[in-house]
């Protein structure tokens, strides 16, 4: 062979097995994990499953994540089949060890995908880097990251479903509480502890006639009557009488006379405590077995006690219905929801708060076969009737009257039904059917006109009832969008509607609907109205408390102040000049400034 046809033959190359690697799709699922992370949080008109998104989205974007490693990447298959088994194995063996609190969702929102997005980060800034090398550095820097959760416990999820987390040596404030102290009462009813004050017959009257004695008052509309309050907090402050550590719960507080009672937490057992109004001490504790925990709500009741008849009504989130003796803790009996509806607890707990209507206490079950709203005798804990419902509420049974009949209305996520109280005989069904759930109250107004709030996605609606027949009908006078609580209360002030839309606060006109103002981000908070004063007494999820004026020409924020370091779900209660609130960790009692 010539040079010259040596020479015209072409250089031969050897082809590298190292190829820079595909990243762009990658990329693209790390955008997707950073919008299901953040982005549902900010949504203010989505539909109440949100949450799922939130839940659910990152893991599957870390699934994904594996697909593209193994099938489009352009690894190498030793790469290939190296990463997923080390990422795997990383995230199980930090799991094992990490806090029980970081086993549910904060695996599914935090750990996990922490872990996967930092590999996946480190791939793209090492992807031209030839060999074994970068696939190392990576899986090195995705088990750093998993390894932080081990530092960390949940703490719940914060209303914009973004997850809480604390340092894991810390103890909580409900072990702290488990710790027994001698100069407190057993962790157990104290039978006659009340017996001997001098204040006895005072008490007695006042459990008769207590102040607050339900889930937002008596009259159900979270309206406190009393004295004209100053607005200025900057020269006149709230003072603050006492703050004591509660186990968790998402109860409000029940006042009769110098008594208060609420629900908590403690260890395996719910319990229902009695406190003295004027200094927080602890006068009794009635502990009954149950624990329920969900990785939105965290542990304990959601429920607020009932005090009628002279006696005291709390319903666990577990399924606990409990009558107790309000003088000493004394348990007079006990039902089990879950048996008797047939159903396990719902996804965020029994929430309903009984109602007591003459000789029964009745509740929301939500269970199949006509078992939803169940009535039981005051006296023997007996079922007398039970009554059909939705299977998804987190709303409680409300006891209205309409054209002089006393009627037990329940919002579901079929609508709204109205029943007899006495025989639960269903005397109205309104439907309006939503995806999901309702937990906010429903509302009667002057003309047998019922205000109807349904939550996230699906907002508010006026009805007007025809009571000309029975059964009794409704129609539709209205629907808002505007007005979307999800488990956020409203109230009702001279025509106009002062409540959350999703996290925003905001005005609405009753007549029509129509939005006046909204401003004001105070979270998944609660709203009450001090009515003589014309004012909005905000608890902001944030732990603020905050005075807002009811005027419907614009957002007045008046004052504010600093009461807790985490969130707030609870109802405040205001009886006299005192205001009662609390969260899951702290009771605090202020006396509010007076004109």
């Amino acid at each position: 062979m010539s040079k010259s046809e040596t020479a015209a033959e072409p250089a031969k190359v050897l082809e590298s097995p190292y190829r820079s690697l595909r990243t762009w799709p990658v990329a693209l699922l790390l955008c997707a994990m950073v919008f299901c992370l953040f982005v549902p949080g900010l949504i203010e008109d989505g539909p109440s499953m949100l949450w799922a998104i939130k839940a659910f989205g990152p893991l599957l974007c870390c699934m994904a994540m594996l697909v593209w490693w193994v099938m489009f990447s352009r690894a190498r298959w030793f790469e290939r089949i190296l990463a997923p088994v080390g990422l795997i194995g990383a995230a199980t063996a930090v799991l094992s060890l990490s806090d029980i609190s970081m086993l549910r969702s904060a695996a599914l929102v935090f750990t996990i995908p922490l872990g996967f997005a930092v590999f996946a980060v480190t791939i793209i800034l090492f992807q031209n880097t030839l060999g074994f090398p970068r696939t190392l550095i990576a899986l090195v820097a995705a088990a750093l990251a998993f390894s932080f959760s081990l530092l960390l416990k949940a703490d719940g999820m914060w209303g914009d479903f973004s997850m809480g987390f604390k340092w894991r040596w810390g103890k909580t404030v409900e072990e702290n509480l488990l710790v027994k102290d001698p100069s407190s009462p057993a962790n157990s009813s104290s039978e006659g502890v009340l017996s001997q004050r001098p204040d006895m017959e005072l008490i007695q009257a006042a459990l008769q006639k207590p102040e607050w004695g339900e889930f937002r008052g008596g009259a159900a509309d979270n309206i406190f009557h009393g004295p004209f309050f100053a607005r200025n907090w900057s020269s006149n402050p709230p003072k603050e009488l006492w703050r004591i550590p509660v186990g968790p719960a998402w109860s409000s507080f029940v006042v009769a006379g110098p008594l208060l009672f609420s629900q908590e937490q403690r260890g395996d057992k719910e319990a229902v405590v009695c406190y003295e109004a004027s200094s927080g001490k602890v006068l009794w504790i009635s502990e009954y077995l149950g624990r329920f925990e969900d990785d939105l709500g965290g542990p304990g009741p959601r429920s607020t006690p009932v005090l009628a008849a002279g006696s005291l009504f709390a319903q666990g989130a577990n399924g606990s219905l409990v009558r107790i003796e309000p003088t000493s803790g004394k348990i007079v009996w006990e039902n089990d929801l879950k048996q008797i509806a047939s159903r396990k607890p719902p996804m965020w707990g029994f929430s309903a708060s009984p109602i007591v209507v003459d000789s029964l206490v009745i509740t929301y079950a939500g269970g199949n076969e006509g078992l939803g709203l169940l009535a039981f005798d005051i006296e023997t804990g007996k079922l007398k009737w039970s009554a059909a419902s939705g299977v998804q509420s987190y709303s409680s049974p409300q006891l209205l009257t309409i054209q002089e009949k006393k009627l037990v209305a329940l919002t579901s996520e079929v609508g709204l039904q109205l029943y007899e109280p006495a025989t639960g005989k269903e005397v109205l069904r309104y439907d309006w059917t939503v995806t999901g759930y309702r937990a906010c109250q429903p509302h009667l107004l002057s003309g047998n006109r019922i205000l109807l709030p349904s939550g996230m996605g699906f907002g508010t609606r006026l009805v007007q009832l025809d009571t000309s027949a029975e059964p009794w009908t409704a129609k539709e006078v209205w629907t808002t969008r505007q007005l979307k609580p999800d488990f956020n209360d409203f109230v009702i002030y001279k025509d106009h509607i002062y409540g959350f839309d999703a996290s925003i606060f905001t005005c609405i006109g009753l007549e029509d609907g129509a939005r006046q103002w909204k401003g004001g981000r105070y979270g998944k908070g609660q709203v009450a109205l001090l009515a003589e004063s014309g004012l909005l007494l905000i608890a902001s999820e944030d732990g603020d408390l905050v005075l807002v004026a009811a005027d419907p020409t614009g957002h007045q924020e008046v004052t504010r102040i600093k009461v807790f370091n985490n969130k707030v779900w609870n109802h405040p209660v205001v009886v006299g000049d005192k205001l009662y609130i609390r969260n899951a960790e702290e009771a605090v009692c202020f006396q509010l400034p007076v004109e």
